[in-house]
């Protein structure tokens, strides 16, 4: 259905159309494509997410992609900003999905100062786990910064979550998914968050691998539709078929039911889903109207990320 409405925002693409964004020599012409390919699926805006790995090599990730985006008009348009997902994550087993436990690391300022400089003015979201984060030191410069400060990959304890909230965490990294399948029944990190919904923004993959539709279902009807945001954590694969695709300096195996895993246990790599897609099962198997789905994929991401107020780089 064609609608006046603005197009897509999507919060978390690590790559598109067989593109990767983590890839260490990103061409120009496959940039062009990927954004190309994300417009025809009705995206107006993503962020681009570039993924935990030694600081060296994230700052060499994000300075080409801030480097081939400005030399590209529909890149500048379609990426509005970038991701730093990690590498300031939980290194426990489950939580930190599939990002390398080597480069995982204590947050630190100067690190964090590397990559936002190697971003070159791009960084709009920050995804870190509280508990790594010393003294809330890094959170507090990004929130100083107008930098939105995410939770994810984290397993924080509640007066954790409680105290990153008081100085500028906003936001939570496709909750359900970045934990271990198996955790205490009554105090994790799901119900922990969920507990403070009513001061975060709350983002989800609505793909149905990373959240059962039902439990999906569930979540939406505690955080309401008003704060909380669908994305895609799209990767490579996304919009393709079965096949082997790179994410960062991971091989991830797509199978024939479409899902992205970085190993033989089955972690989840990212998603093959689509914002077309993702709306379709919002509207199809949970039966949210059309203005749900419009707060969901297109108006609170707008929202959360401040898109508008920052001037073009």
């Amino acid at each position: 259905m064609k609608t006046n409405r603005p197009g897509y925002f999507d919060l978390q693409v690590n790559g598109f159309a067989g593109v990767d964004f983590n890839a260490d020599e990103l061409e120009a012409d496959a940039l062009h494509a990927a954004c190309a390919a994300l417009a025809a699926g009705g995206v107006d805006c993503i962020l681009a997410t570039i993924i935990t790995d030694h600081v060296e090599i994230m700052e060499r990730r994000l300075m080409r992609l801030a480097q081939l985006r400005g030399r590209d008009a529909l890149a500048s348009r379609l990426i509005a900003g970038i991701h730093i997902e990690g590498p300031f994550i939980s290194e426990r087993e489950g939580y930190r999905g599939a990002h390398p436990v080597d480069a995982i690391r204590i947050a630190d300022v100067g690190g964090m100062a590397r990559l936002l400089a190697a971003a070159d003015g791009l960084a709009r979201l920050v995804t870190l786990a509280p508990e790594r984060d010393p003294g809330l030191r890094v959170t507090r410069m990004l929130a100083g910064q107008g930098i939105v400060v995410a939770a994810g990959h984290t397993d924080a304890g509640l007066d954790d979550l409680r105290a990153a909230l008081d100085v500028g965490l906003t936001m939570v990294t496709h909750l359900g998914n970045g934990c271990p399948p198996m955790m205490p029944r009554h105090d994790n990190i799901i119900q922990r968050t969920l507990s403070l919904a009513d001061r975060l923004w709350l983002c989800f993959i609505a793909d149905g691998v990373h959240i059962p539709f039902f439990a999906l279902r569930n979540y939406l009807h505690v955080t309401g539709y008003a704060q909380a945001i669908v994305v895609t954590d799209a990767m490579a694969a996304a919009g393709l078929g079965p096949g082997s695709y790179r994410l960062g300096r991971r091989t991830v195996e797509v199978g024939a039911d479409l899902v992205a895993r970085a190993d033989a246990q089955g972690t989840l790599a990212g998603s093959t889903g689509t914002m077309a897609r993702s709306e379709r099962n919002l509207r199809e198997v949970l039966g949210l109207p059309e203005a749900v789905t419009q707060a969901l994929l297109v108006d609170n991401p707008r929202r959360a990320i401040g898109h508008g107020v920052f001037t073009e780089n």
